[in-house]
């Protein structure tokens, strides 16, 4: 009986994932020349084509699709069972995180993880990309987003804050600027936009805290942290996020327009693989990481966690999750202290987001009505009477909610 040549099939199915030589090279960290005499080798063995060879790549052919069918799946639950083997030795952490988080938040805190935990150490992977967990040696992410991530744990750290902010060239060149002027001045476009809409968070904050938006921006950009980079070239106003801003405004190369602060439609949460609760080095992690926002780590989750976090990020979509299915496991962030269920503007100080403010209300979206924020909440359209009772102050009678308001959710009905 011949041997399975299971180190030419990784190959095979490395290549036929990839569709290209060279990116299947680099991904097995081999060189082109050496994939190409493994695959003429698999060749050989089966006694057929299995490649066809063109300009932009290698397509298979139909024995080739044959074979990939056979093979990858088993290959794929043979990557799985290693890296679940392999990751609980704890010594070794993969990280990965967007380029805001990293630089903005993360990284200054890190020597102290560092300092208390020397035996561990870090691999951080900067990257807007999403996190293939199935395929890629990563132990957790750091990610922006509403905390819907099927079949991932997801922990909610804290949520995004914005704020205008420019530089001090700028106001020297402009004049004093406030937030009852801020339509007359230079402002960026924001990055968290559609294509054709480089204001989608300039429009919740004028329609929360009045002001008219301009007819055009200065400029606008693909990603946060060359807009903050322009608005300290004095280029033109921000509307800066926290995360990234906070330190920048700490040094004097950016200043505040104003005390107040928009929610985003997005937080910070910590999102892992149930695999990763066998790796002591994240378990470490993990808990410094709460430790970091004021708060112990919450128990480890359990399969009902899933749910849950899909029950907080459909409260900030707007969409639908069955609430008794979520609720069964829930570990709710920390409250204000006045355990009111929402944060103002007022009660939030000028140091970077913590963790009270995890638990603040109901950021309301574009489109956004009181019968679906109650049909996601509780499960019920009728429950829009128990967000209005609640809300009185905030919304009046009105049907029609203004987006950027944050109301408050009762916890039950």
């Amino acid at each position: 009986m011949h041997r399975l040549p299971l180190a030419l099939v990784e190959a095979f199915v490395a290549v036929a994932r990839c569709g290209n030589l060279t990116r299947a090279a680099a991904a097995m960290h081999v060189t082109v020349s050496a994939l190409s005499h493994r695959m003429r080798q698999l060749e050989e063995r089966v006694g057929c084509r299995l490649f066809v060879r063109g300009p932009r790549g290698v397509t298979l052919t139909a024995d080739g699709r044959r074979l990939f069918e056979a093979m990858a799946a088993p290959l794929g639950e043979i990557e799985r069972a290693w890296r679940d083997f392999r990751v609980r030795s704890g010594d070794r952490l993969t990280l990965s995180l967007v380029p805001l988080v990293a630089s903005g938040w993360l990284v200054p805190r890190l020597p102290g993880f560092v300092a208390r935990h020397p035996d561990i150490g870090i691999n951080l992977q900067s990257t807007t990309a999403l996190v293939d967990f199935d395929r890629e040696d990563v132990d957790a992410a750091l990610r922006l987003g509403r905390g819907n991530w099927p079949g991932l744990h997801a922990e909610h750290l804290f949520d995004e804050w914005a704020t205008p902010v420019a530089s001090p060239a700028l106001l020297a060149r402009t004049g004093p600027l406030s937030e009852d002027n801020l339509g007359t001045a230079p402002l960026l476009g924001d990055p968290d936009t559609r294509p054709d809409d480089h204001a989608e968070h300039w429009r919740p904050w004028f329609a929360r805290f009045g002001g008219e938006a301009p007819a055009h921006y200065v400029a606008s950009f693909d990603n946060s942290e060359t807009l903050h980079q322009a608005a300290v070239q004095g280029l033109g106003v921000a509307l800066g996020r926290l995360t990234l801003a906070q330190p920048l405004v700490d040094a004097g190369l950016l200043v505040r327009l104003s005390r107040k602060r928009l929610r985003m439609n997005y937080a910070h949460w910590l999102v892992y693989p149930p695999r990763s609760l066998g790796h002591a080095g994240f378990l470490a992690f993990r808990a410094w990481l709460h430790a970091q926002l004021g708060r112990e780590a919450p128990p480890p989750p359990s399969s009902a966690d899933a749910l849950t976090s899909a029950w907080r990020g459909a409260s900030r979509l707007g969409l639908s999750v069955p609430r008794s299915a979520a609720m069964a496991n829930r570990v709710d962030p920390p409250q204000p202290e006045d355990g009111s269920g929402a944060v103002s503007n007022d009660q939030v100080d000028d140091r970077m987001p913590s963790a009270y403010l995890a638990g603040a209300g109901y950021t309301v979206l574009e489109g956004d009505t009181l019968a679906s924020i109650a049909r996601a909440r509780y499960g019920d359209e009728a429950a829009a009477d128990l967000i209005l009772e609640a809300n009185r102050e905030v919304i009046g009678d009105r049907e029609t909610l203004t987006p950027g308001v944050v109301l408050s959710l009762p916890e039950s009905r």
